[in-house]
């Protein structure tokens, strides 16, 4: 199943609500947010007090992608706010296994991130314990950036990893998706595909996501 989940790094903070539910009524099926410290990566967004205010205002899933340092120590207080999804890099934590055990224990879906130079093979025997994984497509901490094409590879592995392993988990792809990078990354087995700036950049956010997932949708119909 294809599943497109708008970034609201991208979108007008000051009018989230307004800016959010009409891509979601539009088609998209999850909404994507990014919290970053400022230390893991170079940038600093938002907290549990956003998600929690989105979540009035929202039925899609939350899918909150934590670009920190020390994820574990903030996890109750994303779930408590609303988080539905949680996903996590594994290159910053030291216990992946117990990161994933706590949040799935907290009643979320579990997901672990690779960034674009971190080897597949790192996430060998986290991938039968998590829901998700997501691949970035561009070094974490701003939007706006290009698809870095050596991405698909991963993507590809992973694709391989869990039919040869008959393994559940999703594969989420975040970084430069736009029109004219999504049709790759689905063929090469992304279903959850992540865009910010594609959505809310130009134009009419609500055309912008029809006209990617029909581009998604044709992509995953030719490959199947």
């Amino acid at each position: 199943m294809i599943e497109l989940a708008p970034s609201i790094l991208s979108a007008d903070f000051a009018r989230l609500s307004e800016q959010v539910n009409p891509v979601l009524e539009a088609g998209a099926t999850v909404l994507h947010i990014d919290v970053m410290d400022g230390h893991f990566v170079p940038n600093i967004t938002i907290g549990p007090p956003v998600v929690a205010a989105l979540r009035k205002h929202v039925k899609a899933p939350l899918d909150v992608h934590l670009m920190i340092e020390n994820p574990d120590n903030y996890i109750p207080a994303f779930i408590d706010a609303g988080a539905d999804w949680i996903s996590v890099h594994q290159e910053a934590c030291v216990h992946l296994d117990r990161v994933v055990q706590h949040i799935r224990s907290r009643g979320a879906l579990a997901g672990v991130v690779i960034n674009p130079a971190t080897p597949v093979a790192t996430l060998s025997d986290i991938l039968e314990a998590v829901d998700y994984v997501l691949v970035m497509s561009v070094n974490p901490g701003f939007g706006g950036q290009k698809f870095i094409p050596r991405t698909l590879g991963k993507i590809r592995h992973l694709a391989e990893l869990r039919a040869q392993r008959s393994l559940g988990f999703r594969i989420e792809v975040d970084g430069g998706i736009a029109l004219d990078t999504i049709e790759a990354a689905v063929q090469a087995g992304a279903e959850i595909l992540v865009a910010g700036n594609a959505v809310f950049g130009r134009g009419d956010s609500r055309q912008n996501v029809r006209e990617l997932l029909q581009v998604a949708r044709v992509a995953a119909s030719l490959k199947a």
